[in-house]
């Protein structure tokens, strides 16, 4: 049975000529994007850098921000406190040294992250890698060797022993 529209009711998509008015879609309530493996996307657009697809860079990278990387890198990466993400299609042929490292695309080098390391199913590293967390997930591919280090262990494998006050009293004298 046909029944007639009250003219309080608007369309609120526009119509063409000959088209059924279509229901409003409801206003989907977004939740932070997350990755294939579940983990939330922590960094933004404003603080974090890319290089893109057509982008080749020869030389050093450094900063104080975040870095993706989607296109060719060659040379070194020091962003000391802070991640670089390699994209599926970046390749990078450099050391990284970083707080956090994940890599989607194919990196040759050395990697060192003062927190973690984490090779997704389609990366490609060779190199070795010293942190003190790494994840490499089914598929990935790694040729290198693992240093598994705390935070703020040296080189040697000594621990970083933070001076006692009374030490730091007599340093000043």
């Amino acid at each position: 049975m046909w029944k007639p529209t009250t003219q309080t009711q608007t369309p609120t998509t526009p119509m063409r000529p000959g088209e059924p008015e279509r229901p409003a879609m409801p206003t989907p309530v977004t939740s932070p994007p997350e990755t294939a493996a579940g983990r939330p996307v922590t960094a933004t657009a404003a603080d974090q850098a890319t290089i893109g697809k057509s982008l080749v860079i020869k030389g050093e990278v450094s900063g104080s921000e975040s870095l993706y990387i989607d296109g060719r890198v060659e040379g070194s990466i020091n962003l000391a406190g802070n991640r670089v993400t390699v994209g599926r299609n970046g390749v990078v042929s450099a050391n990284i040294n970083a707080r956090e490292i994940v890599v989607l695309g194919k990196v040759r080098g050395n990697l060192t992250a003062s927190d973690r390391v984490d090779i997704r199913s389609d990366g490609s590293l060779t190199g070795d890698v010293v942190a003190a967390r790494i994840s490499i997930e089914d598929g990935a591919f790694f040729k290198g060797g693992i240093d598994i280090r705390k935070a703020g262990q040296k080189p040697n494998g000594e621990e970083v022993k933070p001076a006692s006050a009374t030490e730091a009293v007599a340093a000043r004298a």
